[in-house]
């Protein structure tokens, strides 16, 4: 679909302020929508919003592709509804280890934990509650069993559980579900919360001319409740139940072995017997929270890079054709349209542009990737059509700052003649003259990180995707960091480029 010209911002909910450690859905997220409104911006592009394991990557290690992250849940708002008191919530205590702009999972999950628990034991289950469950349920009665068969085994990989459990034996998940009772209600109370929170600051967002790019990445976890649930939707040894394939991408310029992301790859042949209704409910979970759907690593519809199982690199994979065309054809059919944005960076052929300009959905251009000196680069925005949403940088680069300390002469010489600048040293606030570059482009999106915004260095990267640990992390600290004065600053691009 061809998007109206606008512009938006790139926050993750977990990277909003509060007295907790981590983001919520309270306060600052309202005040954040407050400040998108004053800036004369029309989007808020999210990351998945799924509950996360190892590492915490909203993109490769969700427990759900269907769930909500319980971390979210504005405790304040449970205050407000009675469930907690006030005077029992205590702050994360600060520790001489903590930055303030880094969640610490590892104290912020057991504090909160806490209240979550302290409130559901005080729940009383509504007719809302009620109708929530059974609306739900073609995946919520999966996601809480799973979980809480997940805490009762420890964490263990789903595959190493009771014979009966791992291959979902009627009569043991029978027993399981009444044994665990207790624990499946706690989940489902979670979730019912989640989105009861979501659902009223998305409302918030819309009444204000604002809406979400939510994203769907296109692998889940292999330990999580939707391979559990729907083993035959994956290539999965039949005997051990493990990966026979796992997702990456082939060697390129920037890795001589690729990537290996570990994730289980589809059994295509099986979606498409199913008429791809796992899939079809997949967005339609999605389009619950979010009014457009930004699919990650989109190239995968059209083509996957499959990897044995037990390789320690990308190297020895093959290129497997998807069915990416009959996919959304009949994904139109069933939703109506396609509120799509295309993820196309990478290796990207005639095939995959072929399939992404078939259903008119937007690609990427990204502007830290311009400036290699080659002036038939597809990034440089003299090269760019209207149906694309420009970007300084995703939550996979740096900061416009950290790129800018970090480039060589050479980059700087080429931005600064690009722009029409004498010598790089003229350039002031490199953030802000990226920004005005793409806000200005024929793009019809334009979006920036808030990181750049603020005008922050490298170390408010989101994820730096050449390391596994310490990523998705980075949050700012207060809300008066969003000043009337910054607004007023950005609304003036914003108008001037008639965004």
């Amino acid at each position: 679909m061809n998007f109206e010209r606008s512009s938006g911002i790139i926050l993750q909910p977990t990277s909003l302020p509060s007295r907790f450690g981590i983001g919520d859905l309270g306060e600052s997220a309202y005040r954040f929508i407050d400040f998108l409104e004053a800036s004369g911006q029309k989007l808020w592009q999210i990351l998945p919003l799924g509950p996360t394991g190892y590492e915490h990557s909203p993109y490769t290690m969700n427990f759900s592709a269907f769930a909500g992250n319980h971390l979210l849940i504005s405790l304040d708002r449970l205050v407000e509804e009675g469930l907690l008191q006030a005077d029992e919530l205590t702050p994360l205590p600060d520790s001489d280890q903590d930055d303030p702009n880094i969640v610490n999972f590892n104290r912020v999950i057991p504090h909160k934990t806490q209240f979550l628990k302290l409130a559901y034991s005080r729940f009383k289950p509504s007719s809302e509650y009620e109708q929530f469950c059974q609306e739900q349920s073609a995946w919520l009665e999966d996601y809480s069993l799973f979980m809480a068969l997940l805490e009762e085994n420890g964490g263990k990989n789903w595959n190493q559980w009771e014979t009966g459990i791992a291959r979902r034996e009627p009569e043991a998940i029978k027993a399981k579900t009444e044994s665990l009772k207790d624990s499946i209600n706690y989940h489902n109370f979670l979730q019912f919360k989640f989105f009861e929170q979501w659902k009223a600051l998305r409302a918030y967002a819309n009444n204000k001319n604002i809406k979400i790019i939510g994203d769907i990445s296109i692998y889940v976890c292999y330990n999580s409740a939707d391979v559990w649930a729907n083993p035959q939707c994956f290539k999965l040894d039949p005997q051990t139940l493990e990966s026979t394939y796992i997702a990456g991408v082939p060697p390129d310029y920037f890795s001589a072995t690729g990537q290996l992301w570990g994730n289980p790859v589809y059994n295509w042949d099986y979606l498409q017997k199913t008429d791809y209704e796992w899939w079809f409910k997949r967005f339609e979970a999605t389009l619950q929270y979010a009014d457009f759907v930004r699919i990650d690593h989109f190239r995968g519809f059209e083509a996957y890079w499959q990897v044995p199982a037990g390789e320690e690199t990308a190297i020895n994979g093959e290129w497997v054709k998807a069915p990416g065309e009959e996919f959304f054809e009949k994904l139109g059919r069933r939703l109506g349209s396609l509120p799509v944005l295309a993820e196309d960076l990478g290796i990207i052929t005639p095939e995959v542009e072929a399939l992404r300009d078939q259903f008119e959905f937007p690609g990427m251009r990204i502007l830290l990737f311009a400036f290699d000196g080659d002036t038939e680069n597809a990034y440089l925005p003299h090269h760019y059509v209207k149906n694309c949403a420009v970007y300084i940088g995703t939550h996979d680069n740096d900061t416009a700052i950290g790129w800018w300390e970090k480039a060589s002469d050479e980059e700087k010489r080429r931005v600064a003649e690009y722009l029409g600048y004498s010598s790089p040293e003229e350039i002031k606030e490199i953030n802000w003259v990226l920004l005005r570059l793409g806000f200005a482009s024929v793009a019809n999106l334009a979006i920036v990180q808030l990181q750049d915004v603020l005008g922050l260095d490298n170390r408010a990267r989101m994820n730096d995707p050449s390391k596994n640990e310490d990523n998705w992390r980075w949050r700012y600290t207060s809300s008066d960091l969003l000043t009337q004065e910054l607004s007023q600053r950005l609304l003036k691009v914003t108008q001037l480029y008639s965004r």
